[in-house]
């Protein structure tokens, strides 16, 4: 019984060596890539934002047509739209433009795993704003943003791996 114990032990070990790195990299791809493209989405070209995603903002996100319940509701809840040159449409544009970035950032910096903690945190961040705030639901939670959450937890809270641009210059001590 013991040379099994042994044997389950060394092969658990051996497994833990070498498929935690290429975990941790494919976590970070898998995220990067999801965030990423949703972010290359809201760009026409370099700094020029693509002027469509304000209504993705404005109406789909915070002035939905049917109120999601729980959701947060920036808008008129009787009109179902905005007062013309109000603070929240630049608010709400203000916060269009800072996702599109953010979007862009954190997966190149998960992707290449230079401060993939912090880029971890900061789709951590966005992950619960879009739950908590713009899909509200269980549904959206199970599918797909608790994939996200699970695999950004295990960046946060495990490191980028051996293969990171972190682990190469030092950034992370070594396990």
């Amino acid at each position: 019984m013991n040379v099994l114990l042994s044997l389950y032990s060394n092969v658990t070990t051996k497994l833990s060596l070498y498929l935690t790195d290429i975990t941790l990299l494919i976590a970070r791809l898998l995220v990067a890539n999801v965030f990423f493209s949703s972010g290359m989405t809201k760009w026409n070209g370099f700094l020029s934002f693509n002027p469509e995603k304000y209504d993705l903002f404005l109406y789909e996100f915070f002035c939905p047509d049917p109120i999601r319940e729980g959701a947060l509701l920036l808008c008129d809840a009787e009109t179902l739209d905005y007062v013309e040159g109000s603070s929240i449409i630049t608010f709400i544009e203000a916060l269009a433009v800072g996702a599109g970035v953010a979007e862009i950032i954190f997966p190149v910096l998960l992707a290449l795993g230079i401060f993939a903690r912090v880029g971890a945190a900061g789709l951590i961040g966005m992950t619960l704003f879009i739950q908590l705030a713009v899909f509200p639901s269980w549904d959206h939670w199970w599918n797909p943003a608790v994939w996200w959450f699970v695999a950004l937890m295990t960046i946060l809270s495990m490191g980028p791996g051996r293969l990171s641009l972190d682990s190469l210059l030092g950034l992370e001590k070594k396990g």
